[in-house]
């Protein structure tokens, strides 16, 4: 059995704000009968100063949600517009002293209907605004934009939990494995390959360098191990003249070792360097 604080049990045994403003300035509607929650938040606005003098709510419900939607009225009168907008979910349970987490989604309706009513003032299409991506779960009419923002702002990192503030998932729980892969790419998201890194263009002097560098670090050592070894001649823009010595002089592989040698120097110097015996 769930446990509600006293704030809740009065809010629901003692709502206030109940019914509807007349001639409305604003009206957000959320939910529905058919889920088995249903919001609807009507305003009363000074529209010298964008302030909200009235609210007021019919909800259809359990103790949480009609706790929810008091709390919500409470919370938004005397506010403007703007201050409203910045009234959370997590607002709306600290004003009731807390809600059990299965009942977090009504905190979520008393945000969603207060969206909706400022955007019915401000002319706006809600689910415009929102720039809804794509419905993820059918039963409760959850979008992805929805349980990305929810989760975010409450640090949901579990289908458990979003299903816990939005509904998502609680029905026939064919969307757990899409909430899943939300969660996923919000909190571990795939990292980018990154883009390859141009090489620097190297100045003569710079690559006459590092060819001989190359040469005494990676090539040399290699073949004074078999009893062999190189001498570099001459260094000609990307001609790289070389005499083998020692075992690699008559060596019948000299051919070979060219060929190592000038592919190794490509790799590791610039891709078009020819490598030519004395």
């Amino acid at each position: 059995m769930w446990e509600y604080t006293k704030k809740v049990k009065d809010f629901f045994l003692h709502p206030k704000n109940v019914g509807e403003v007349e001639n409305p300035d604003a009206v957000g509607e959320v939910g529905s009968m058919v889920c088995g929650d249903a919001l609807k938040l009507t305003l009363k606005v000074d529209k010298a100063t964008d302030r909200i003098i009235d609210a007021k709510f019919q909800t259809f419900g359990c103790a949480s949600a009609i706790a929810s939607s008091t709390a919500l009225t409470e919370l938004i009168k005397d506010r403007t517009i703007d201050e409203a907008l910045k009234v959370t979910n997590q607002d709306i349970a600290e004003y009731l002293g807390g809600l059990p987490k299965e009942k977090m989604h009504c905190s979520v309706m008393g945000m969603e209907a207060l969206e909706a009513a400022i955007a019915d003032y401000r002319g706006e299409d809600k689910k415009s605004v929102e720039k809804k991506e794509g419905l993820v779960c059918e039963c409760f009419d959850v979008y992805e934009d929805t349980i990305r923002r929810v989760a975010a702002e409450n640090h949901l990192t579990t289908a458990e939990e979003v299903t816990y503030y939005t509904k998502a998932g609680g029905g026939c729980g064919s969307c757990i494995p899409k909430i899943e892969e939300i969660l996923k790419d919000m909190w571990f998201p795939a990292e980018k390959p990154k883009p390859p890194i141009k090489p620097k263009k190297l100045t003569n002097l710079q690559k006459i360098a590092l060819i001989q560098d190359v040469i005494e670090k990676e090539i040399r050592p290699r073949l004074q191990a078999d009893g062999g070894d190189l001498e570099l001649i001459d260094i000609d823009g990307n001609k790289v003249i070389i005499a083998l010595r020692a075992m690699c002089t008559d060596c019948k592989m000299a051919a070979v070792t060219l060929k190592d040698i000038e592919q190794k120097l490509r790799t590791l110097v610039v891709p078009d360097i020819v490598v030519e015996a004395e």
